[in-house]
């Protein structure tokens, strides 16, 4: 059982921007559940918030960009990323300018203010977006690649790669989010000196120095054009025959560069909107790529905006059809729930298998045998009262009364050989031996009814 998180309070950090050379602070504070990650702008009159989205960047070059209209906010990835690896659902942030600061150019700074005020769990579900099928995108002129696998948990692999002689082929993993901390959120941004002329002369990295970057000087140039370069980055004249790295601050592991950019995959999958349950292996990444992948995502949640259970048959479910019956009244040919296969305190996930031997088919229809729709409310209902029961911790001393159906929905006809997969999750906490609960019905992963109950729950008159 999973639920959502946000921060226990607020905290600020204040520095210049990467891009901006701007003296800004960023302040991330507590949000309710289900708000999701949102940027205000509080040095605008209008103070407009932007929401986290995939879909809302529209800049990626050494950063990601965040707009609402023609308001942006960049150099989010870090924090983002932060928030996402602590398993922060909803937090509101405010800044005070037109990106976040760089810092040291890592997330060790979020990481460590998000530990100092804490986490508070709230009281509504998490929601995953649970990988089933593989998923790729890939960009040929660059080579770059991104795979998502269906997987338990969420994990990164990256493999990156560079035409160079000092940052050669690097390979770095996270299969734990509780080791972002340790292993990923101290690795900085990266660059090259090489690039530094053109993205200056593109209005950006007028905030970049020696202390806020790993800064890569592989191909040699000449003592004048060297000379320039140091001068615009406001550090002292280096000889320019010596290659390496020349930031004040040695690696802290020799594939620093590549766990920066498995830091950057998670700060921009935080824009999916959802956690995800999967693995990524990414080639190359930047960006671009990952912004690209985000949006796929995105596209798929909104067109699924709930996933069906997963479903194996091969592992014992959690209530058999005898453990049941042992708490719920329905019995042949009124029992429609075979199995339930998740059962928790906010929602319970169920099985109906749907045969051509079902009482109702003889006449509903016999040419054409369909389930009646009140037939899957009922199955429904019938997972309801097993989630009501279990929230009283003796159900076999109560039982589950329905009293009120709302706002039901059907999208599929369900018809013999259908698999019913159920799950019904609590809207509110109980209030006057009263619960809430929305339930959606699946046949493979398409959703086919929904509906909304008002379960009362009622000691037993023998009892």
């Amino acid at each position: 059982m999973y639920k959502q998180k946000t921060l226990k309070s607020s905290f600020s950090l204040s520095g210049k921007g990467l891009h901006t050379g701007l003296e800004v602070t960023v302040t991330f504070n507590p949000a309710p559940a289900d708000y999701g990650y949102k940027i205000q702008r509080t040095d605008l009159d209008t103070q407009p918030i932007i929401e986290a989205f995939a879909e809302n960047v529209r800049e990626t070059q050494r950063g990601t960009v965040l707009f609402k209209g023609n308001v942006k906010v960049s150099t989010v990835e870090h924090g983002l990323a932060a928030l996402y690896a602590a398993g922060i659902d909803n937090c509101h942030i405010e800044v005070n300018g037109p990106e976040f600061p760089i810092l040291d150019g890592s997330a060790i700074e979020y990481v460590e203010n998000i530990q100092r005020v804490g986490i508070r769990e709230l009281d509504a579900l998490k929601d995953f977006y649970v990988v089933k099928n593989k998923i790729e995108v890939k960009d040929e002129k660059t080579g770059s690649s991104i795979i998502l696998l269906p997987d338990n948990e969420f994990s990164v692999n990256v493999l990156i790669s560079y035409d160079s002689k000092i940052l050669y082929n690097q390979y770095a993993s996270l299969d734990d989010m509780n080791d972002f901390p340790t292993e990923i959120a101290r690795s900085r941004t990266f660059v090259f000196v090489r690039e530094i002329e053109s993205l200056l002369d593109a209005g950006l990295i007028k905030g970049g120095d020696l202390d806020n970057a790993i800064v890569i000087y592989e191909r040699e140039m000449s003592q004048e054009r060297y000379d320039k370069i140091c001068q615009v980055m406001g550090v002292q004249s280096m000889d320019a025959t010596k290659r390496g790295y020349i930031m004040h601050k040695p690696l802290q592991w020799d594939n620093e560069p590549a766990r920066h950019k498995l830091l950057d995959i998670i700060g921009d999958l935080a824009l999916v909107g959802k956690p995800i349950k999967g693995r990524i292996i990414a080639t190359r990444p930047g960006h671009t790529i990952n912004n690209k992948f985000a949006r796929i995502l995105r596209k798929n949640i909104i067109l699924n905006d709930v996933q069906a259970p997963a479903y194996d048959p091969s592992v014992p479910p959690v209530m058999n059809l005898q453990q049941i019956q042992a708490i719920m009244p329905h019995r042949f040919p009124m029992q429609l729930l075979d199995k339930v296969i998740t059962l928790t305190d906010l929602y319970a996930e169920g099985v109906k298998n749907v045969t051509n031997n079902e009482f109702y088919f003889t006449g509903h229809f016999p040419e054409h045998p369909i389930m009646p729709g009140v037939l899957i409310i009922e199955a429904m209902a019938q997972l309801g009262g097993t989630l009501a029961l279990q929230i009283t911790g003796e159900p076999k001393d109560f039982e589950a009364m329905f009293i009120k159906i709302d706002n039901t929905r059907f999208r599929q006809a369900v018809v013999p050989g259908d698999t019913l997969l159920m799950r019904v999750v609590r809207t509110a906490p109980i209030r006057h031996n009263i619960l809430s609960i929305k339930g959606y019905a699946f046949v493979a992963d398409k959703l086919v009814a929904e509906s909304e109950f008002m379960i009362q729950i009622m000691k037993k008159e023998n009892n």
